[in-house]
C-alpha cells in the first residue's frame, strides 16, 4: 500500500480550493447582488435625516443629563440593541468619551425569561422599564414591522413613565411609527434591508456621540485657555 503523506493532502487541498476560487461568479449571482446593494443604497437615500438628527438630539441630552438610553428589539432587532448598547456605551476605541448609559432589554435573558414565564411574552419588555425606568429616559424600538406586541406595549408603558420614546421600523412602518414621539421608518419591504439600515442607523448615532463630544471636549479647553490667559 502506498503511504499517504499530510503534505500531500495538504497539497491536493490547496490545488482543489484554487481551482473553484478561479471560476467565474454566475451571472445571475451577480445581478441578484448588485441589485441588493442597489437596493440598500436607495434605502440608506431615503431615510428621513432630520428624524436621525433628532434622534441623536435626545442622545446628547440623555448624555448630558446622565439618563438612560434603552434599546429593544424581537430576533434581529435584538442583536441590532445589543449591538448598538456596545457601540453606545463606548463609542471611542481608546477611552469611553462621548458615551452614553445604554441597557438592551434583550441581553438579560435570565431576567427576560423571568418576566415572560410569569407574565407573558407580550409584557416581557414592558415590565423591565417598569422596574427601572425614569423620566427623561429614552427607549429605542427597533422593529422591521413595527408591530410586534411586546415593543408596542414597551413603548405604551415608557410613556407612562415620561420617557421620550422612538421607533425604528420599516415597510409602512406599523402601529410603532405613530405611537412613538420621534419615528424613523426605513423605506423598503425587504426585513434584510430593513435591518441593514438599523444597523447603519446605528453607526451613524454612534459618529454623533464621538464627534459631539470632541467638539465639547475642544470648547472646554479653549475656553479654560481664555480664562487662563486673562488672568
Amino acid at each position: 500500500m502506498k503511504p499517504i503523506y499530510l503534505q500531500d493532502r495538504r497539497a491536493k487541498r490547496r490545488q482543489t480550493a484554487g481551482g473553484m476560487a478561479g471560476s467565474p461568479p454566475r451571472p445571475e449571482l451577480i445581478r441578484l447582488l448588485d441589485s441588493y446593494a442597489r437596493s440598500l443604497s436607495e434605502a440608506l437615500r431615503a431615510l428621513p435625516i432630520r428624524e436621525v438628527a433628532r434622534v441623536a438630539e435626545e442622545m446628547i441630552r440623555a448624555r448630558a443629563e446622565d439618563k438612560t438610553v434603552y434599546v429593544l428589539g424581537n430576533g434581529g432587532s435584538a442583536a441590532t440593541a445589543s449591538h448598538a448598547v456596545t457601540d453606545w456605551h463606548k463609542p471611542n476605541h481608546d477611552d469611553s468619551r462621548g458615551g452614553v448609559k445604554a441597557v438592551s432589554l434583550t441581553d438579560n435573558v435570565a431576567l427576560l425569561t423571568a418576566w415572560a414565564n410569569d407574565t407573558s411574552f407580550e409584557d416581557a419588555f414592558a415590565n423591565q422599564l417598569q422596574s427601572s425606568l425614569v423620566a427623561g429616559d429614552v427607549v429605542i424600538a427597533v422593529s422591521g414591522s413595527g408591530n410586534s406586541p411586546n415593543v408596542l406595549r414597551a413603548i405604551e408603558a415608557a410613556r407612562r413613565c415620561g420617557a421620550v420614546t422612538i421607533g425604528f421600523s420599516g415597510f409602512q412602518g406599523g402601529a410603532l411609527a405613530g405611537l412613538v414621539d420621534i419615528s424613523v421608518v426605513v423605506s423598503a419591504d425587504q426585513q434584510g434591508l430593513i435591518e441593514d439600515v438599523h444597523m447603519a442607523l446605528v453607526h451613524a448615532l454612534t459618529v454623533a456621540l464621538r464627534q459631539t463630544a470632541a467638539a465639547t471636549d475642544e470648547g472646554e479647553a479653549n475656553e479654560s485657555a481664555a480664562e487662563a490667559s486673562a488672568i
